[in-house]
């Protein structure tokens, strides 16, 4: 008992915000961290002031508004995740900004399966044939975007032009930095990706199935 009564007040502000700060190191989720992190800065604020602990109290003026910045900030993080995950939207628009052109002539390969991924394309005009699958890429399809997700981004495809065009083109250097920086876009390219692979598995089921009917024309058994 004589230890409260000799304990100035502006000292229990002092053994809360070292509470705090415990916690905060016990915190495994970043919003409710800051939260803490700032009522902490606040404690000390009040013990530096009237304590006159200065160091302390210029220490903690610097913190609680930079926490409170880092809060807003992943608040606004997370609201940008939310609202990109009910984007429904796969139009290549998000990237046309940063890709760049290229002119692609008959018999011209893109790039051939087992090449290091490095790009991803936008068929503009003309037409791409998959050289393994035998399938036609129309314009206004994008394509090597599969090679960034890739073990070993590595090609899994040939792709050939069949007929003059143009294509855009957008390194991975380039997807990752928006991947990262934006959450709208990295949800879009997972989308999209996601999207171009299902198209891929139905393209092969159609073709298995053509192939069946073929057969089964021939009094074959079907694979």
């Amino acid at each position: 008992m004589e230890f409260f009564r000799h304990t100035e007040w502006p000292m229990w502000f002092g053994y809360a915000a070292v509470a705090s700060s415990v916690i905060t190191c016990a915190m495994k989720t970043m919003i409710p961290l800051r939260v803490v992190s700032m009522t902490c800065n606040a404690l000390f604020i009040v013990y530096g002031f009237f304590g006159g602990i200065y160091p302390t109290l210029v220490l903690n003026l610097i913190l609680l508004p930079l926490n409170t910045v880092r809060l807003q900030q992943m608040r606004k993080l997370i609201q940008d995740v939310e609202a990109a995950a009910s984007y429904g939207e796969t139009s290549i628009d998000w990237l046309k900004p940063f890709m760049s052109r290229l002119k692609f002539h008959k018999g011209d390969i893109v790039f051939r399966k087992g090449d290091v991924a490095d790009a991803m394309y936008y068929s503009v005009s003309g037409r791409y044939r998959l050289c393994e699958m035998g399938i036609e890429i129309p314009s206004g399809q994008v394509f090597g975007d599969l090679g960034l997700l890739a073990p070993g981004n590595q090609r899994t495809q040939t792709i050939e032009c069949v007929e003059d065009g143009e294509a855009l083109t957008a390194s991975y250097q380039q997807v990752k930095e928006l991947y990262f920086q934006n959450p709208q876009f990295g949800f879009y390219f997972l989308r999209l990706t996601s999207e171009r692979l299902f198209e891929n598995i139905a393209r092969l089921e159609q073709e298995l199935a053509r192939k069946n009917e073929a057969l089964a024309q021939l009094g074959q058994t079907p694979a």
